[in-house]
């Protein structure tokens, strides 16, 4: 069967232009959708389950990013191996040496047919590598597990790589309280957890919660990566505060944190942080 891909981008010239630029790369390749946005995009992908995703990082709504951390979530691995994943994104001097620095698949914009040679050629042969299409269930685990790899350091360097890091670690956080009357600075080393709601960061201490506005994309080039980790693409967690973690009768984790009632979700592509317990 020929190979499968869905392309998300809010332009529509743009998507024009790469689907005719990969029919001219890759004749075998079936373009099984087109979509703008990408809360669109993360549906059609599940319901096409397409082989590669060109997913431009800058959508309306939810961006190429979220979606993307979104399907690795909520990808049927039973139904279908998870897909290969290439970002489209405009020039931009920090992404794009953080993208050849990983080795790692994207497409400028506007196309450039040379560049999409070389991601046609990698894709070709990822999804080479990807064959017998029945693999037994100790190569599926570890063929998943390369490709949750391979997100992750793609999702890394796209987030990263659009801004040089911080000079130096925060120590304060400037944050809001609920009222948004009183700015109070939060030490860092109180803070257990950060976690993603709208236009703002929740900052939450044993005791209370504060609000930021600053990305979590930019937030985390500024938090040391041995103290706080990533375990969600909306939540960042204090490691020291981690009590237990749990896996549910679907087999997704949550976390307990010391000093905090809620249980947090681990994403699929974070899981691996706790194989090990």
């Amino acid at each position: 069967m020929n190979p499968t891909a869905l392309i998300a981008e809010d332009e529509p010239l743009l998507a024009q232009a790469l689907k005719a630029e990969l029919a001219a790369a890759w004749p075998e390749l079936q373009v099984l959708a087109t979509i703008g946005d990408g809360r669109g995009a993360v549906r059609e992908a599940l319901r096409l389950l397409p082989q590669v995703l060109f997913f431009d990082i800058r959508m309306p709504g939810l961006d190429g990013l979220g979606a993307a951390a979104e399907l690795a979530d909520s990808w049927p691995t039973d139904e279908a191996p998870m897909p290969q994943l290439v970002f489209v994104t405009a020039y931009d001097e920090y992404a794009a040496r953080a993208f050849e620095t990983q080795a790692i698949d994207y497409v400028l914009k506007p196309v450039q047919p040379e560049r999409l040679r070389k991601t046609v050629l990698r894709l070709q042969q990822a999804l080479t590598a990807q064959q017998p299409s029945k693999p037994a269930l100790a190569a599926a685990d570890e063929m998943l597990e390369q490709t949750l790899a391979q997100w992750r350091q793609v999702l890394a360097a796209a987030s990263g790589g659009a801004q040089p890091p911080a000079a130096a670690p925060l120590r304060m956080v400037a944050a809001s309280d609920a009222g948004g009357s009183t700015v109070r600075m939060v030490p860092i080393d109180e803070v257990l957890y950060f976690e993603a709601a709208d236009k703002y960061i929740r900052v939450l201490t044993a005791q209370h919660e504060y609000l930021i506005r600053t990305p979590l994309k930019q937030l985390l080039t500024q938090l040391e990566p041995e103290v706080f980790w990533q375990v969600h693409r909306a939540v960042v967690v204090r490691s020291s505060a981690i009590e237990a973690v749990h896996r549910d009768e679907a087999g997704k984790l949550h976390l307990d944190l010391r000093g905090r009632p809620e249980k947090i979700p681990v994403s699929r592509l974070y899981a691996h942080l706790f194989r090990a317990m």
